[in-house]
């Protein structure tokens, strides 16, 4: 009786299903693995490529070319030239539309800078040559400017917006706007550009 027993439970039937058996579960292992890495894989690629970020527009450096001010009877004309920056840090193009940036002096609008239309391209910065030129001509009687004046700097400000699509994958497009807000220090004494700030 042992020795039936013995030759069923080692039957080359049997030994051949249980060969198959191991080869189904490796099998399955290995499709487990593969859906969990794709998994990953797309999880990484949403939280990365596809996430959509907002482009950031910035003034490059400012180059004066002439500044006149007057803190007797307060007044100031200023030229200067700078970079308009529209960065782009997205995994496809940034398409923007024309926009404005708007110098103020204390809150007040001094002169406007034209911002054209363009692309930055995946992963990039689109750079814009601008002039632009500022005056107190429009601004009321202001006893503030006349102390700043004669302590030597005038102090301006910039903001500006620039709406546009980021592009991915060619198919997919989300309108973002760039916004920016900046700072200004001139030096009335030397005619130069003493510190700019952008956030």
């Amino acid at each position: 009786m042992s020795e039936k027993a013995h030759d069923v439970g080692t039957h080359p039937f049997h030994a051949d299903e249980e060969r198959k058996r191991q080869k189904r579960i490796k099998m399955y292992k290995y499709i487990g693995i593969f859906i969990v890495f794709q998994i990953v894989v797309m999880t990484v690629f949403a939280l990365t490529v596809m996430k959509v970020k907002t482009p950031k527009i910035r003034l490059g450096n400012i180059y004066v070319q002439s500044l006149t001010a007057n803190a007797a009877a307060p007044s100031f004309d200023v030229s200067f030239t700078t970079q308009v920056r529209v960065r782009n840090t997205n995994w496809g193009p940034y398409k923007f539309e024309a926009g404005v940036i708007t110098f103020m002096y204390a809150g007040l609008p001094v002169g406007t800078a034209y911002i054209s239309e363009g692309k930055a391209r995946i992963r990039s910065t689109k750079k814009m040559d601008v002039m632009v030129r500022v005056n107190s001509a429009s601004l009321p009687p202001n006893t503030m400017l006349g102390t700043e004046l004669g302590s030597g700097v005038l102090m301006l400000s910039s903001t500006a917006r620039v709406n546009g699509k980021v592009e991915l994958m060619g198919i997919m497009k989300k309108r973002k706007a760039a916004d920016m807000e900046c700072s200004m220090v001139f030096s009335v004494a030397t005619n130069t550009l003493l510190n700019l700030e952008c956030e």
